[in-house]
């Protein structure tokens, strides 16, 4: 795998249709040279799960200002470690309160809230993906 374009999954799940920052996020990482397939707003976690498992993607990053971040992060973890992918690099962005990132972290999350430079986001994607890819 290695030499391989890291794939990146980008979804926005529920009812929040504001997508702004997950396109922005979308096209960085694209421009850093990773494969990103962006599933679009109002996404499920089980359609968010069988883009991620469909698409043989090593990072998931999700988009979330509605406040239901825990909501949703809890239920991505379990079907993703249902569907065998458990080794996924994980991050989610958006409107989330400080005081609820150490839970997330817990699950394994990276967290980047609104306003996290573009770049910091980037190399934490690639750094990971390069790590659990045993580089």
């Amino acid at each position: 795998m290695r030499g391989a374009p890291i794939r990146v999954v980008v979804a926005k799940p529920g009812l929040d249709g504001h997508d702004r920052g997950a396109k922005v996020v979308a096209q960085a990482l694209k421009d850093a040279g990773m494969e990103v397939i962006y599933t679009g707003r109002h996404q499920t976690v089980d359609q968010i799960v069988a883009t991620v498992v469909q698409e043989d993607a090593e990072a998931v990053g999700l988009s979330i200002l509605s406040g239901a971040h825990l909501d949703y992060c809890t239920r991505l973890r379990r079907r993703l470690d249902e569907e065998g992918a458990r080794d996924m690099v994980l991050l989610v962005g958006g409107t989330i309160p400080a005081q609820d990132a150490p839970a997330l972290e817990t699950m394994g999350y990276r967290v980047f809230p609104t306003g996290s430079r573009l770049d910091d986001i980037v190399d934490y994607v690639r750094v990971e993906v390069e790590r659990r890819r045993g580089g």
